[in-house]
């Protein structure tokens, strides 16, 4: 089974696919749209879902570092449930606190340029939340 996963912003949506044996995550792209224009982030969640047959959803939760529910999280809650009702999905939440720091600082460590980096860091960070799940899931 495929499992896809997202790190949800406000005017962008990152991506990440598992392989079949859900070991390894592997980044899909990143998606942006209008501010907190959640249709449109669902519309493209759902064309990804049907092109790489993902039977599950992994959506990052943002977390202050006291573990409180950060204050996207009512607009993470929503999208969960617009993609449990409207694409009858499993979606997972998991914790994304310094996912995007982690994602900047291997892309750093690339010495890749700001523009790149900017470019890339959602979805890069949709890759480690659905790696970190991965790993916590292993079979």
């Amino acid at each position: 089974m495929r499992i896809l996963g997202l790190d949800l912003g406000t005017v962008t949506l990152g991506m990440a696919i598992s392989d079949y044996m859900e070991i390894m995550a592997l980044p899909v792209g990143t998606v942006r749209f209008a501010e907190r224009d959640l249709e449109t982030a669902l519309a493209e969640t759902a064309r990804v879902v049907k092109e790489k047959e993902a039977k599950k959803i992994v959506l990052g939760l943002p977390r202050h570092m006291s573990g409180d529910v950060g204050t996207l999280g009512d607009y993470v809650y929503e999208f969960k449930k617009m993609i449990e009702e409207r694409l009858s999905l499993e979606v997972v939440l998991i914790d994304e606190r310094l996912t995007s720091r982690m994602a900047n600082n291997m892309m750093l460590s690339a010495d890749l340029s700001r523009q790149k980096r900017k470019e890339k860091v959602d979805k890069l960070a949709a890759t480690i939340i659905l790696q970190t799940y991965l790993d916590m899931h292993k079979k």
